[in-house]
């Protein structure tokens, strides 16, 4: 199976202009042979908590129509897109939420970060489910940027017979994740690691790029670079 680890520069508070950008993405993947394209956290919004607090239209619900032209994009290519935003919780908060849509454009699974970091506690939930879907029989785990500084996500998924963990992240260039964290979790726990993150300023500061995959053995396989929007393909053996 190949999957695709994507990265654009979201536009803050657009979520009908990142999910054009999203699903053009997701058709250029899948027709270059991706079944799974990883995208970044909040990618649907931008990471910018504050304006999401200050802004409940930005609020997604699992079949928000404003994702139509992702689940189309899924169906014309057969790929499902692992994508972020802040979608409605019971509880009324949103949560940092990764939705999987399918190669039907159906909803494969949901999940909420579970670990949130600075101002993320003031304005979303936190989840308590870990994330799973499978495709072609391969089995997924699902993280969000900061989770995956919590090894036990990437145990469990081990654990649960995941092949692949999907981090959907918000990472600067000088973000030590990219050495300290996800080859690590690769190697200790046996995964494909595939990290979609964003370029550009956001709250957080700067983003660099960099999306790409590690192997079980903490190898890198495939890096989208940190300037230009895209994506980088990997197979998983």
């Amino acid at each position: 199976m190949i999957v695709a680890a994507a990265q654009f520069a979201p536009v803050a508070g657009d979520v009908d202009a990142n999910a054009r950008t999203v699903a053009g993405l997701v058709r250029e993947a899948g027709n270059a042979g991706a079944r799974v394209v990883v995208f970044a956290e909040l990618c649907l919004t931008g990471y910018e908590p504050s304006l999401i607090r200050d802004s409940p239209d930005l609020l997604l619900t699992e079949d928000d129509p404003r994702l139509d032209p992702v689940r189309e994009a899924c169906r014309a290519v057969g790929a499902a897109a692992v994508v972020n935003g802040p979608v409605r919780t019971a509880g009324g908060r949103p949560g940092i939420t990764t939705l999987v849509i399918g190669p039907e454009g159906t909803l494969l699974t949901r999940y909420d970060k579970q670990h949130l970091y600075g101002i993320e506690a003031e304005v979303f939930a936190s989840g308590s489910t870990d994330g799973r879907f499978v495709l072609d029989g391969v089995r997924f785990a699902t993280a969000t940027c900061y989770d995956n500084r919590f090894p036990g996500l990437a145990e469990r998924a081990a654990a649960d017979g995941c092949t692949a963990y999907l981090a959907s992240s918000v990472l600067g260039a000088d973000n030590d994740s990219f050495e300290e964290v996800y080859p690590v979790r690769a190697r200790d726990f046996g995964l494909y690691v595939v990290l979609g993150n964003v370029l550009g300023p956001n709250e957080d500061g700067t983003a660099g790029g960099r999306a790409g995959t590690w192997g079980p053995d903490g190898g890198l396989l495939s890096d989208a670079g940190p300037e230009l929007p895209g994506f980088a393909l990997a197979e998983l053996r």
